[in-house]
């Protein structure tokens, strides 16, 4: 069990976050320096050749007395609503001068806020893995995986909501909470209804694009699942989201790969390790890449001889895709 709690070794991070990153300069100044700086390559996806997202990161920043860099990082705006990932919101609680406790493991988390000013009372929300089952949120590829992350990080969002609002300057919500797909870190792998491509390009602005993870939710078998796939992949989502779209797949009725356990027995622990696909899947790419296919290629030729996308695949599939690859590699020597 983890406990977080306030000490003197993190009052360097709230200094941090409360330095001003630059002098205050006029808005033509900033937006200068933000057409200079969106030509990075650095920079979340939201940012790239988009001067304007950034001065309303710059701008956002400075209304709340961070170090801009903190917003471009660490606040996401979705659907207009700005959010902050769990450990954006604890450092802001902290900065105020409130206590924040963390403790929980893959069934359960408990947050308390002891306010300054009213140190005799404890706020407390307790989040566990039966209040995510109930809101639905267990069919989504990074609460199978990382369960001890994400109830954390809605308990320390709750209680941050119930016991200092004051602290937060408008953002309530981690972006999971308002339907980004997040990683095990809570910062966004892609955004509902925004498709970007891989060049870090941004859809034409008047091209309103689906909520493809949404739509494979909705869908009651496999096969439904399996279509949106295609339109996602078509309308230019990356892979990662095209993982968490299949990974909806795999649980629903007509699925390949039935060897899978269900979700209960997944949630009982963390997996170790950073893997985003399943390690057949991982195997398949790596085979791929010695016979000197890219990701889009290993896909096309997974389909052709399959006759299924590669991320619906059940073991046995991938293990034979394999085992066709490196028989290849080895006829080419």
């Amino acid at each position: 069990m983890t406990v977080v709690a306030l000490s003197e070794r993190q009052q360097p991070t709230q200094q941090h976050l409360a330095a001003p990153a630059m002098p205050r300069m006029s808005v033509e100044s900033k937006l200068d320096y933000c057409r200079a700086f969106a030509a990075s390559g650095l920079l979340p996806r939201q940012f790239r050749g988009q001067p304007a997202n950034l001065l309303y990161a710059v701008e956002y920043a400075e209304s709340l007395g961070l170090h801009p860099m903190v917003a471009i990082t660490g606040v996401h705006v979705i659907e207009g609503k700005p959010t902050a990932s769990a450990a954006l919101i604890s450092a802001l609680v902290r900065r105020a001068g409130h206590r924040l406790r963390v403790t929980g493991d893959a069934t359960a988390a408990t947050a308390q806020i002891i306010r300054a000013d009213d140190p005799e009372f404890v706020f407390e929300v307790r989040f566990t893995i039966e209040d995510a089952r109930r809101a639905g949120l267990l069919g989504k590829d990074v609460w199978k995986k990382y369960p001890a992350s994400m109830l954390k990080a809605r308990a320390i969002s709750a209680v941050a909501r119930d016991a200092c609002e004051e602290a937060l300057f408008g953002v309530h919500y981690t972006p999971e909470e308002l339907g980004a797909v997040v990683d095990q870190e809570g910062n966004p792998i892609y955004l509902a209804g925004e498709i970007q491509r891989d060049t870090g390009e941004q859809a034409p602005q008047d091209v309103e694009q689906p909520d493809f993870l949404a739509l494979a939710e909705d869908c009651a078998d496999a096969d439904g699942v399996r279509a949106v796939w295609a339109q996602a992949k078509a309308a230019g989502a990356p892979r990662e989201y095209l993982d968490h779209v299949a990974a909806v797949g795999r649980n629903k009725p007509g699925a390949k790969g039935a060897e899978q356990p269900p979700v209960e027995d997944v949630v009982e622990a963390e997996p170790a390790g950073d893997a985003q696909i399943a390690p057949e899947l991982a195997e398949m790419y790596d085979a791929a890449q010695a016979a000197g296919l890219d990701v889009e290629e290993a896909d096309e030729a997974f389909e052709a001889a399959h006759g299924c996308p590669a991320a619906f695949a059940s073991a046995e599939q991938l293990r034979a895709q394999v085992a066709d690859l490196r028989e290849a590699v080895e006829g080419d020597r």
